[in-house]
């Protein structure tokens, strides 16, 4: 429930964050990374559980103004032959922090027990403190200029946004259901969590190798290339794992991360240049309904694991990629996303100033 409560608010905020960062900028880049790092300090000074959640909801707000104020600054400091790799490397560190984060809360709380959790705060307000002195003296963007370059960029291209966000919910149902029922399968076929930890853990930082690699490969050979390719080889990749588990599930572990994970950096991308003037609500609306998606696909595969068996609602992901490669199939190329993305942005991120 806390995690629900977390996840959910960070999704759903990140829409209206995305508003806020069109209108008025990144300014508020590290006054976000501060607050969360506040919130999660406060995690063990918390005497109840009721309080535990609204924390947990006030958490979820910082995530959910981070995410689209930093996809629009990492956007901003890079040219854009190297933006995918840019953004690979920015979602790849997120992944990495989720992968090391329970191991560091557990040092933490065994070295100073539960109250500990208020030295979260250090790294916080370190992290913090820079991006605001970066973007001291920065002029916020006039409400008058937002307005006109809105107003002058024309239509938003409605269907191949919608291809983009059904791509980018696809991908994160399948990562988040791989990633959440892997110890419960394994539990089930009477492996300990020596043998299923350290798989999931190959799962989650797979997916950060392959984020940093498909990037790369996108800004020589194009997005929308790279997608459809990922989704084709992910339909072998789930019949490998969920046919043959035990130690062989370790390589095929490695081919779900690396091509399931690795394209949520270039569908953020194509989202933002789709909208470029609206960059910040495009960015909220990719990673928001890629988190809702997730948070909701988990307790479908659940309820059809109780069903037929955790193994077969992992296989029924083959149904799910099969029907995303149609929908990856109408993504826009990358001659049809430069005729919208060369629209000046409304503002431009402080810390690209």
């Amino acid at each position: 429930l806390v995690s629900l409560a977390y996840t959910g608010t960070a999704a759903i905020s990140q829409p209206l964050f995305g508003v806020i960062a069109d209108r008025y900028g990144t300014h508020f880049t590290g006054y976000s990374l501060v607050w969360t790092a506040l919130t999660f300090a406060l995690v063990g000074f918390v005497p109840t559980f009721s309080l535990l959640l609204v924390l947990a909801c006030a958490s979820g707000l910082g995530s959910g103004a981070f995410h689209p104020f930093g996809a629009l600054d990492v956007r901003a400091l890079l040219p854009a032959s190297r933006r995918s790799l840019g953004m690979s490397i920015y979602v790849t560190a997120g992944t990495v922090g989720v992968a090391l984060g329970p191991l560091i809360g557990i040092g933490i709380l065994w070295l100073f027990g539960v109250r500990g959790t208020g030295l979260l705060l250090i790294p916080g307000i370190a992290t913090g403190a820079y991006l605001l002195w970066r973007v001291r003296g920065k002029a916020r963007p006039k409400a008058t200029g937002v307005k006109a370059a809105v107003a002058a960029s024309g239509p938003v291209p409605v269907l191949a946004l919608a291809m983009v966000i059904g791509v980018m919910m696809s991908r994160s149902w399948t990562v988040g259901v791989f990633q959440a029922f892997t110890p419960t399968w394994y539990r089930q076929l009477g492996y300990g969590p020596e043998f299923y930890g350290p798989l999931v853990t190959t799962l989650v930082l797979a997916s950060a190798v392959g984020t940093v690699g498909c990037g790369s490969l996108a800004d020589r050979y194009g997005r929308r290339t790279i997608i459809l390719a990922t989704l084709v080889l992910s339909i072998p990749a789930i019949l490998l794992y969920t046919s043959f588990p035990g130690p062989w599930a370790f390589a095929s572990a490695i081919l779900i991360g690396v091509l399931a994970a690795s394209t949520a950096p270039l569908m953020l991308l194509m989202a933002q240049q789709l909208m470029a003037s609206r960059a910040g609500l495009a960015s909220g609306l990719v990673m928001g309904l890629g988190f809702v998606t997730g948070a909701i696909g988990i307790p479908i595969n659940g309820a059809i694991g109780d069903a037929v068996g955790l193994q077969e609602s992992l296989m029924t992901h083959v149904i799910l990629v099969a029907g995303t490669i149609v929908v990856a199939w109408f993504l826009p190329t990358e001659k049809e996303i430069a005729r919208y993305s060369d629209v000046v942005p409304a503002i431009t991120p402080a810390i690209a100033e």
